[in-house]
């Protein structure tokens, strides 16, 4: 299945945040302390995410009939999570299938379609990370082949460091 990444405006930032409040409220609808700070966001998260938008990193994701099933960032550094790497890499972050397209093997597709884009701009890997506390989440990365390489505390949470070797 194909997906089309159509990049974030800025004045879609309201439309982002929504986004992240309904997967934070579906979250924890099953009792997982997990992106919870979404829901009323701290500034440094809203600006951190205008800083994305500005960077061209965020992107809606719509499936084969032109439906936005979601939303992703595609970074190629992530400085507060990774620090400065030497080794050439995409970075994902904040991706979010909505609640109604959960389940249909879209997480896995729409990564496989990033892991291409990567490999084509001769990226050493795709990297990632997961909130600690969603070990759900967790093993799905494990499950795709992303191998745990390190953990990283920030002020909201503590997360779980992720690549995937491409070459």
């Amino acid at each position: 299945m194909n997906f089309t990444f159509k990049q974030i405006k800025k004045e879609q930032l309201n439309l982002v945040l929504e986004l992240f409040k309904k997967s934070a409220e579906k979250i924890d609808k099953k009792n997982i302390n997990h992106w919870q700070y979404w829901k009323n966001p701290p500034i440094e998260k809203i600006n951190w995410v205008k800083e994305g938008i500005s960077l061209k990193e965020f992107f809606f994701i719509y499936n084969e009939t032109n439906e936005n099933i979601g939303m992703i960032r595609i970074m190629n550094q992530d400085l507060l999570y990774w620090g400065k790497q030497k080794d050439k890499a995409k970075y994902i972050h904040s991706f979010v299938i909505k609640e109604a397209f959960n389940g249909k093997g879209f997480g896995q597709l729409i990564i496989e379609n990033i892991e291409k884009l990567a490999k084509e701009e001769n990226c050493k890997f795709l990297r990632l990370d997961s909130d600690s506390k969603n070990p759900k989440l967790c093993k799905f990365y494990e499950n795709l082949d992303f191998q745990k390489v390190g953990e990283k505390k920030l002020l909201l949470s503590n997360y779980n460091l992720y690549e995937k070797k491409l070459f």
